[in-house]
Formats: C-alpha cells, structure tokens, sequence
C-alpha cells in the first residue's frame, strides 16, 4: 500500500476509470446487465472511500478497482434469483478473464469496450436527451447533479430519464456492437456533443471551489482521440480533438496562483502547453482534408487563430469575428452569439457591442446566465456608464458560479464602484433607474468556451 488516500485522487481515478470498468463488465455480462456493471463499479468505488485512508493506496489502484467490481459482479450473480436462466454461463465468462485483472496494461481490450459503449449510449432508439445524459453517466463519470446543471433541469428529472433509458437497454437487449457505416453517422454526432460537453464541464466549471478541472479535460479529449484513431474517424472528429488540445493548452494559465481567473489576453502565453498546442495543429491539419466544413471545425480556426499569436497585442480580432460570423450562421446559438460580442468590442468598439447584446436580453435561454450581464458589465464599463455597469455585475454575482468567477465579478464591481464617485444606486434611486436583476438559481449552460 502507498500513502493514503484523498478524495482527489479518488475523483480522479472514478473519472478514469468508471466508465473503463462499466464498459468491460457490459461487454462480459452483455447490455441487458447494464444496471449489475454499473452497481459493480458503484460499489468499488465506495469501499475505495472507504478503506484507502485508512489503509492507504493500493500500488495498483486501477487494478484494484477492476478486481473489486469484477467480483462483486460474480458475488451478484451467485446470490441473486433475477440471473438463474443464464447465472452459470455469465459467472464462467467473468472467471475466464479473472487473469486479466491484474493486466490494466491491456489497452486495447478496453479502448474497444469504451468505443462501443459510447455507441450504444447514443442508439438511435433513445431520445437525444437521453443518449447524452447516459453517456455523461456511464462513460464519462459525471454525477446526476452535475448532468442536471448541464441540462438545466432538476435532478428527479435526470434520474428518471437515466432509469427509462437504461430499461430501454435492458428490455430491447440493444446490443453492444459498433453501429454499420449506415447507422454510424447517426451516432457520430451524438457522441461528439457528449465528448465536448465533458470537455466544456472542465473548462469552465460554473459552480464549486475550482474554476477548472484539468483531469475531465484531458478525459474528454483522450475520448475524442479515442474516436479519431478508430475506423468511423471523420474530419469533424478531428476538428474536435483539435478544439479541445488548442484549448486544454491555454489550462494553465487560465488562472494565477491563487486560483483566480485570467482574462485570456491577460494570459501568461509562455505556460501555455506547447505540446498541446502542437498536438491541436496536427488534427486541425487533418480536419481540413475533408471537404465539409462543421462547427467544430470552425470553433478549432478560432482557437487556433488564438493559439498561432505571438502577443495578446498580435490576435487577428478581424479574422476571429469573421469566424464567429459563419459560427452564428451555423449554429444559431446565443452562447456563440454572446462570445461574438466580446469580439466585437476589439473590432468594432463597445457601443457595437452592446448593440449586439441587445437581442440576447430577453433570450429564454440566457435567462439567469451569468456571463450575459458580467459581458454587458465590461462593455458598459468601457462606454463609462457605470451606474449600469454597477447594476450588470450586481446581476452577475446573483448567479451560481465557480469561486474563482464569484471573485473576478466581486472584483469587476469593486473597479466599477471606484471609478463611479457617486454612491451604489439605492432603492429610492432605483426606482428612476431600475437595476436590472436576475434569478439566484442560474444553472451550468451548455457553453462552448472561447
């Protein structure tokens, strides 16, 4: 046993390695047995908690793990009336591979088992709701309260739609096959959304001491290059991994030593992860073979257009609103369209900024998103009205966010209050100019990072 454990480390390894194991017990058991390979990992992973402190790490945790879920999976199956027909068969192909256990090192075996998994989450017999919040669940280890900010929706809802998609599985016996080409297409986008889901999930994590989780970003993109070194690789897939390697780079220096952010053009470029950086170039070189152009690839142009500038000073603002532009045409999204914004200030100045914030006010999907008044805060700051810049980043801070953002805005609001010599507008004030205020229960958005 090594040193003990800390729940780092255990978050950790339940990120790396749930999914893996979920994947492999299926794979033995077949889909039907979903729920046991689950429960299997669930309870390895609590008696991990449960005794590394004590006893320390094991020098093979990965291992451990394995074999504690494989045999829990046995002990089910022996005691439990629900597996007579076929118990015996299903403990025989468990036992065949007890000699496996120890051998993580069999990579292959595994990457197939999470090639197929991700697949069969996202079978067209499921909605599409439901294809990524299993896949969020079972491959990527993301919790339900952390599904439940992605989607904007209680945690009720994403247990029962977790539970109705499992059954699905479970009575259509859907098998664990990768799809034929005809029916791979169909999934391929389903994945990929998934994939840089998790990816964003790290980036910028909305709620909690961290404003970034560096170990789900390099999970999400050892899954895209996953994807991207199988047979159903597309240039979209490779213009993803390139989105994500370009962005996982700028990790680093994302926030200071204390753990509080930095404004990209703020950034210290020179702990930017220069392999990284290179491994982005090389699948955005790849990407731009294929002669269809996605959002992803275009979202790769921009990082990389970030990532080739030598100073903040040198960013071709020009060439990333142009990208931006075509990205809003594809999309349509008011997340990409409030990215643009930011853009515009550099290119056009704040008051075509603000101008093209306008119409995201009142968007039903922006409602209670915190980085909209923290966007209209700057801008207004810039523009010198600081009344209403006091009011935007007020706003701001009334929504759930990261710490680290909780005190850039706290910090935003401070600048704002130094630089305006009158007093904070109070209520009799406010009746005259009303400050306009947001929801408390602002919740995670499925945000693409810039």
């Amino acid at each position: 046993m090594n040193e003990p454990s800390n729940p780092v480390l255990l978050e950790h390894l339940f990120r790396r390695q749930a999914g893996r194991i979920v994947s492999w017990l299926t794979g033995l058991l077949g889909s039907q047995h979903l729920q046991l390979a689950e429960d299997s990992v669930q309870e390895a992973m609590l008696r991990a908690a449960q005794t590394w402190p004590f006893q320390g790490v094991p020098e093979k945790p990965e291992a451990w793990l394995f074999r504690v879920a494989h045999n829990h999976a046995i002990s089910a199956l022996r005691r439990s009336s629900r597996f007579e027909d076929n118990a015996g068969e299903l403990i025989a192909a468990l036992e065949a591979t007890t000699k496996c256990i120890e051998d993580v090192e069999v990579e292959q075996s595994l990457r197939d088992d999470e090639l197929r998994m991700i697949f069969i989450c996202c079978h067209p017999e499921l909605a599409q709701d439901a294809r990524v919040a299993l896949s969020l669940k079972l491959v990527c280890g993301f919790s339900v309260s952390e599904i439940a900010r992605i989607f904007m929706a209680e945690e009720n809802t994403i247990a029962q739609r977790l539970v109705r998609a499992k059954r699905l599985i479970r009575e259509q016996s859907l098998p664990l096959l990768m799809p034929y080409k005809a029916g791979l297409q169909d999934r391929l986008n389903s994945v990929l959304e998934v994939i840089y889901l998790m990816f964003s999930g790290g980036y910028a994590a909305h709620t909690g001491e961290e404003l970034i989780r560096r170990d789900v970003c390099l999970e999400a993109l050892r899954l895209g290059q996953l994807v991207a070194s199988s047979s159903m690789t597309a240039p979209r897939v490779d213009a993803l991994v390139a989105l994500m390697a370009l962005q996982a780079a700028r990790l680093p220096a994302r926030t200071d030593a204390a753990g509080d952010m930095v404004l990209l053009e703020e950034q210290n470029r020179s702990l930017w992860e220069s392999e990284l950086i290179a491994l982005g170039f090389y699948y955005f070189d790849r990407s731009i073979a294929g002669e269809q152009i996605s959002d992803w690839h275009v979202q790769a142009a921009i990082a990389a257009t970030y990532a080739k500038a030598e100073s903040a000073e040198s960013i071709d603002w020009p060439a990333i609103l142009e990208h931006y532009d075509q990205l809003v045409a594809m999309t349509a999204s008011p997340v990409v369209a409030l990215n643009r914004a930011v853009v515009v200030v550099k290119v056009h100045g704040a008051e075509a900024a603000l101008a093209a914030l306008a119409p995201l006010e009142g968007h039903a999907a922006m409602r209670g998103y915190h980085l909209l008044p923290a966007v209209r805060g700057r801008v207004l700051a810039e523009l010198g009205r600081l009344a209403e810049a006091y009011a935007a980043f007020s706003a701001a801070l009334e929504c759930d966010c990261a710490e680290p953002e909780r005190r850039f805005l706290q910090k935003q609001l401070e600048s704002v209050r130094g630089r305006w010599k009158e007093p904070p507008l109070d209520k009799s004030s406010a009746q005259e100019t009303p400050i306009p205020r947001l929801p408390s229960t602002c919740l995670l958005r499925k945000s693409k990072p810039t």
